[in-house]
Formats: structure tokens, C-alpha cells, sequence
């Protein structure tokens, strides 16, 4: 396995610094966060995995973490058990690597070890992602929900998987 296939625990790493750049250069698709703020996330997902050297980033929380982003909250007022996806970044220039896909597998199987049967996500549709809806189509996920957001200017689906 080579370092950018590696995963690991971002709650006891140090390469948040770098880590928050990738999320920040990637505002657009997540969203822009302060070093507490990311922080903040790091420390209450029940997930928090990237591959070294700080080139891809998943975090994720299940239906009891202590979480308000939005996007979650409408998942626990619909769904009793899941696990939420709430950002995946890759690097720019380690996008097509399979990067993404190597967390989704790891959180796939986490998520069962923590008794989940359903992982949880979102995609815009406005601004439109369609690399992220292939790549969701692909791994199984369906639309369960829309919202939009920001005073009309985000538009998101709501994407759920089975395992």
C-alpha cells in the first residue's frame, strides 16, 4: 500500500494545519472553516481519516454525535441510525487516484463495526458536482431528499446507501 492509500486517524494526528488548506482550497464543494472550527469537527466526528501526505480528508458522525451542521440535522429529524458523511476532499492533484473510494471502503466497513446499516451524504446540484454524483451513483448511494440553502444560491440532494 503506498502512503497515499494509507489511512489514518486525524483525532491523534498532528497534520491538521495542511489538512484545513485542502478543506479551505475546496470551500466551494465543503465549506470554509477557521482552524477551531475545524477543530471543533475533528474532534466530535466519529470518523476522522486522511490518507499522508495530507492528500485526502473524510469526516463523518453518527446520528448521536454532537453535531449541528444542517445538512445532518436533516438527516436525524428523517432516519433513526446512519452514519454521515459530511466532507470528502481530495487534492487536486491526486483527484482520479482512487483516493476517495479507498475512504469510502474504509468508512464502509467502520460503519458496519459501529452497527450502521445506512451511510448518509450530500451533493450540490447547484453549484452542480457531477463528478461527486457519479462517483455517489457508483457506489450505491440514492436520492432521499432535497434542499436548498443560502438564500437560494446552494441547492443539495440528499443521498442515502445501504450496506
Amino acid at each position: 500500500m503506498s502512503e497515499q492509500s494509507e489511512i489514518r486517524d486525524l483525532h491523534s494526528d498532528t497534520k491538521r494545519e495542511a489538512l484545513l488548506r485542502l478543506n479551505n482550497a475546496n470551500a466551494r464543494e465543503t465549506s470554509l472553516l477557521t482552524s477551531e472550527h475545524f477543530d471543533r469537527l475533528i474532534n466530535s466526528a466519529r470518523l476522522a481519516l486522511f490518507t499522508p501526505p495530507a492528500v485526502a480528508l473524510l469526516l463523518a458522525f453518527e446520528d448521536t454525535d454532537d453535531y449541528d451542521g444542517g445538512h445532518f440535522l436533516w438527516f436525524r429529524g428523517r432516519l433513526d441510525r446512519f452514519l454521515y458523511i459530511d466532507r470528502v476532499v481530495v487534492a487536486e492533484t491526486w483527484r482520479r487516484h482512487g483516493l476517495a473510494r479507498i475512504l469510502y471502503e474504509d468508512v464502509f466497513k467502520r460503519a458496519i463495526l459501529l452497527g450502521h446499516s445506512r451511510i448518509v451524504c450530500e451533493v450540490n446540484v447547484l453549484p452542480p458536482n457531477p463528478v461527486s454524483d457519479k462517483f455517489h451513483q457508483a457506489l450505491g448511494f440514492e436520492e432521499i431528499g432535497r434542499a436548498t440553502i443560502n438564500g437560494g444560491a446552494k441547492t443539495v440532494r440528499y443521498l442515502a446507501a445501504n450496506l
